[in-house]
């Protein structure tokens, strides 16, 4: 058929164009790239042993999502995040999440409904354990995950998309006070050293869900300002040295 092979190209080149960013958005997310970390298109075409083209397309698409700053003449740097991003990421995220619980509790919980809510917990769940191990990495990963099944349930994908953007920039933003006093240079996963973060990240993923079941948005929204408080208190703290 006329095109076919040019049309099979076109996905192989989308699909590898999104696999490099979200492994470069990992890396970001683990704090292995740093703020202010410079790299070019060559040395990470180099790193994944693939061409240049696809690599500077997931660049572009990380800089439009706001984790990465183009450099003129150099390439591109990790985006550096403040207290007072972090904070306007909260604010956003609370304008964003209170529509959605008051939506939600305005609506009947049908069986299908609450056969994704209980997926969701599951996922929650995870996010617990994480949570209260200290265990960032995994944390960050069923967080996100968490947030974008959730949203989902509202059947707006601008929405869905535009939240999970949101939490991304705002894990972003944390993990790099989060990750502060590491071996940067060593690559180095743990948490903050003595500063131990083993019970000091938010857990209350499931009591959210399960508010929300309830149809309980009250509840629902008081659970996020706590979660909103704490986190932006232990940033701020942590930004204080």
């Amino acid at each position: 058929m006329p095109g076919t092979g040019g049309g099979n190209g076109a996905v192989t080149r989308s699909t590898l164009r999104q696999q490099l960013a979200d492994a470069l958005r990992d890396e970001v997310l683990a704090g292995r790239l740093k703020p202010g970390q410079e790299f070019t298109v060559k040395e990470i075409a180099e790193q994944y042993g693939v061409s240049a083209t696809p690599v500077r397309e997931a660049l572009v698409d990380l800089s439009a999502q706001g984790l990465l700053d183009a450099v003129q003449h150099r390439g591109f740097e990790v985006h550096a995040y403040s207290v007072a991003d972090y904070r306007n990421m909260v604010e956003a995220r609370i304008l964003v999440t209170d529509g959605m619980f008051r939506r939600l509790g305005d609506r009947k919980v049908d069986p299908r409904t609450a056969a994704a809510l209980a997926g969701v917990r599951r996922r929650g769940e995870e996010a617990r354990r994480a949570a209260t191990a200290g265990d960032l990495d995994i944390l960050i990963g069923y967080d996100l995950r968490f947030w974008r099944e959730l949203s989902a349930l509202f059947g707006n994908p601008y929405l869905t998309d535009f939240l999970h953007r949101l939490r991304v920039q705002a894990w972003v933003c944390a993990v790099q006070h989060l990750r502060q006093g590491e071996d940067w240079t060593a690559g180095a996963t743990a948490t903050t050293g003595a500063d131990d973060l083993k019970g000091r990240l938010w857990a209350d993923h499931t009591d959210l869900v399960d508010a929300l079941t309830r149809r309980d948005a009250q509840t629902a929204q008081e659970i996020i300002a706590g979660y909103d408080e704490q986190s932006l208190t232990l940033v701020e703290r942590l930004a204080d040295g």
